[in-house]
């Protein structure tokens, strides 16, 4: 999802412990697709509970983030609001690919084809009202903070960081710094190994932080055009021109600084909805009304929630909880409840 800018991103590895003590606003719907796509069993099939109902979403919510506030970080997830008009064809040819995927899933199960039909089930995955709902109950219930953003949840978490009210922004999506964010880190909810996907080759995955002041100055543009070299590329709210990537919008933004000179000089076709677009991007829908507060785990309604009413393990939970508790007890008062 999202631009693909990673040719001119410039990402350091870190690791998590460098994120130690700070505080991170993270793309909530992205991080629990993330979840729902990866944490599924050697077929494909999502974990489930008792009745039948998916549970990866909480399952990974549950022990990343556990495992975020063991090292001190101090996480707050930005769930996304209405989405913009121009967002609708994304979001259409999105459920389109999921329709196809599911088919091929089911193919590959009858064929016995477990590779393949897990490749293809990781790309079904949907993050429905109620698994949102679900989440939230359980950040609630763990004593974290969660935004609703009355547009897209990286614009917001991007914004919560331009104010300084957070150390950066957790994503996937390069989109952030699209959205001003000064900070992005990548790879905050899976780390480790991982298979590429159909192929026998393993990688070591690592949390990245990309500085948004460092790609501009080494590329020598200003976040303006940043804009305009991904509505060249194409967003999820406009469709680009074909055969433009990253190294190409870099070029021609260097050259003639906007689409308009772009369009001017016979290099770039006139673009559709641009001036609607560039303010997606620079004059996002935000809201400032949000309270930053971490709250001790209210270790009861979690265990209801988790081992009561979807049949966790007890013992894995109260491990998970045991990694809040001490986050809780290893902090001032002072400095874990009031931002």
């Amino acid at each position: 999802m999202g631009v693909n800018l990673r040719p001119l991103a410039m990402p350091r590895e870190i690791s998590l412990e460098d994120l130690g003590h700070k505080t991170i606003a993270i793309d909530a719907h992205n991080i629990l697709h993330q979840f729902l796509s990866i944490i599924r069993q050697r077929d494909g099939t999502p974990l489930k509970d008792a009745q039948g109902r998916v549970t990866s979403h909480i399952t990974g919510l549950l022990h990343r983030t556990a495992n975020l506030v063991e090292l001190g970080i101090k996480p707050v997830y930005v769930f996304d609001g209405t989405p913009h008009p121009l967002k609708m064809a994304t979001l259409t040819s999105r459920r389109e690919i999921k329709e196809k995927a599911r088919d091929a899933w089911q193919q590959a199960l009858a064929e016995g084809d477990l590779e393949e039909a897990r490749k293809y089930a990781q790309q079904t995955s949907v993050l429905s009202p109620e698994r949102v709902q679900e989440a939230q109950n359980l950040l609630t219930a763990l004593g974290i903070p969660h935004v609703e953003a009355p547009g897209e949840g990286e614009a917001q978490a991007s914004h919560m960081n331009r104010r300084g009210d957070v150390d950066c922004t957790g994503s996937q999506d390069f989109d952030c710094l699209l959205f001003g964010a000064p900070v992005l880190v990548r790879n905050i909810a899976v780390t480790g190994k991982r298979k590429m996907p159909g192929r026998q080759k393993w990688v070591q995955v690592s949390p990245e932080r990309i500085s948004l002041e460092e790609v501009l100055s080494s590329h020598g543009i200003r976040r303006e055009q940043l804009v305009d070299m991904a509505i060249l590329m194409g967003t999820d709210f406009n469709e680009g021109v074909k055969g433009i990537g990253p190294k190409t919008a870099l070029k021609l933004v260097q050259e003639h600084d906007s689409v308009e000179e772009m369009v001017e000089a016979g290099v770039a076709p006139a673009m559709e909805h641009l001036d609607e677009i560039r303010r997606i991007f620079l004059e996002p829908r935000v809201t400032d009304d949000y309270e930053l507060r971490w709250r001790p785990a209210d270790e009861e309604a979690v265990l209801d929630f988790l081992s009561g009413e979807h049949q966790f393990s007890r013992d894995r939970v109260q491990g998970a909880l045991e990694k809040f508790r001490k986050f809780a007890e290893g902090r001032g008062q002072k400095e874990l409840f009031d931002f």
